[in-house]
């Protein structure tokens, strides 16, 4: 039996207020509009980053998954504001509706993903991208197509995972640029495994952030990221209909050019919210140690776990530091 290796306890389980961070300041823009309108407004505060051939990283889900973002959304977002965009995919690592190009295929066309092009990355191979300063990896398989674009927008729903605690963009980016049959099997499991659950928590955490990094790394200023939070079930998009029921509110979109301050404004909502609002999420989060994705992001330098949070509602009014976020919340 190959003994697995564990990586010690750094802190995965436990958040870190905001006055105990320390470090530069990022800008993260909010709007609690959660329709097509809102994310054409919040998108116009990032758009800058962007230019050229334009990808666009959703998940794009499993069958009839309920709580994926809603494809209207998302066409007006191609239509009148990335016109010759890309969504991006790559096959899934997991057996499912999605493993094969012909499968993933299937399930795009019954989730209604036929209003824009969708390239799936990994249909033809993959290409390696170098991963600086990373514990695990010197590089990571992506999807081969991944370098035939400009430029990048994650557009992710926010919600939790089952492995990862949450799902936000250095999830949908993380897992979700690297090829199905390579770099997934990389990040979930040990050399000379093919169990996708043979990764201990944190070293999945900083598995899968490394891979994010090698795609951060290769877009360098051209790419954004918005998280809508809507319809956050415990369980990813990848889950489908099997997801567990939402029982978190409905909070609104957010947008950075940081990832990290991106991310970590997401889960200072989250825990900003009541006892018996968030408490399933929490718990998901916590139990898999999913804060290592914010500590070791800031580790490998991919930016700021601080940031100045702008109300795009009211004249980009300036709600500093992340602990006063109830004032902008109608949940609290």
């Amino acid at each position: 039996m190959t003994e697995k290796k564990v990586t010690p306890g750094t802190g995965g389980e436990h958040y870190v207020p905001y006055e105990e961070r320390s470090g530069g300041e990022s800008t993260v823009f909010f709007t609690r509009d959660l329709s097509a309108a809102g994310l054409l407004q919040i998108y116009e505060r990032v758009q800058g980053a962007l230019a050229g051939r334009v990808a666009v990283k959703l998940h794009t889900g499993e069958k009839n998954g309920p709580n994926i973002i809603p494809r209207e959304w998302v066409k007006a977002l191609m239509d009148e504001k990335l016109d010759g965009g890309t969504i991006i995919e790559t096959n899934s690592y997991y057996a499912g509706d999605r493993d094969t190009t012909e499968k993933h295929r299937e399930t795009l066309a019954v989730n209604g993903w036929n209003f824009a092009p969708v390239d799936i990355m990994d249909e033809k191979g993959a290409v390696m991208l170098p991963v600086k300063d990373g514990k695990w990896f010197m590089e990571m398989s992506m999807g081969k197509t991944l370098t035939e674009y400009d430029s990048l927008l994650a557009l992710t729903h926010f919600k939790g995972h089952t492995k990862g605690g949450f799902g936000g963009s250095n999830k949908n980016i993380g897992i979700g640029c690297a090829d199905g049959k390579v770099g997934k099997a990389m990040i979930h499991t040990t050399p000379g495994q093919n169990d996708q659950w043979d990764i201990s928590d944190e070293e999945f955490m900083e598995r899968m952030t490394e891979s994010t990094k090698a795609v951060v790394d290769y877009f360098g200023k051209h790419i954004a990221y918005i998280n809508v939070m809507r319809n956050m079930s415990v369980s990813c998009d990848c889950e489908g209909i099997y997801a567990e029921p939402v029982v978190t509110p409905n909070v609104g979109i957010c947008a950075s050019l940081d990832i990290l301050a991106l991310e970590q404004a997401c889960v200072d909502i989250i825990y900003a919210m009541k006892e018996e609002e968030h408490h399933a999420l929490v718990e998901r989060i916590e139990s898999r140690h999913g804060l290592r994705q914010l500590s070791y992001m800031k580790e490998l330098g991919m930016g700021c776990d601080r940031y100045t949070l702008l109300d795009i509602d009211n004249a980009d009014a300036e709600i500093k530091p992340a602990d006063a976020v109830q004032n902008l919340l109608p949940f609290v």
